[in-house]
């Protein structure tokens, strides 16, 4: 019971991440390395601060998810072994 709990929740935390990296490629996409050295541009440099903006918040709950669901993937695996070892004796 507990055990399917544990593993509800990693599928949630790991489709979390799965979007989130997603997104975050998605914003990349679209960023360009350039140099704006006139006001012409202004708007295209405007631009790309907001996406660096964009990609810069998400750096934290990327973090966050991907820990989680690490630490919740260790935590299946170390109840699938005590299950294991429960049985065999």
């Amino acid at each position: 019971m507990t055990l399917t709990v544990v593993a509800v929740v990693f599928g949630v935390f790991a489709v979390g991440l799965i979007l989130l990296l997603i997104y975050k490629s998605t914003l990349t996409m679209h960023e360009d390395d350039q140099l704006f050295l006139d006001d012409n541009n202004s708007h295209m440099q405007d631009e790309q601060t907001e996406l660096l903006v964009k990609v810069n918040r998400l750096r934290l709950p990327v973090w966050v998810v991907g820990a989680g669901s690490g630490v919740l993937l260790l935590v299946i695996g170390g109840m699938l072994i005590y299950q294991k070892l429960n049985e065999m004796q």
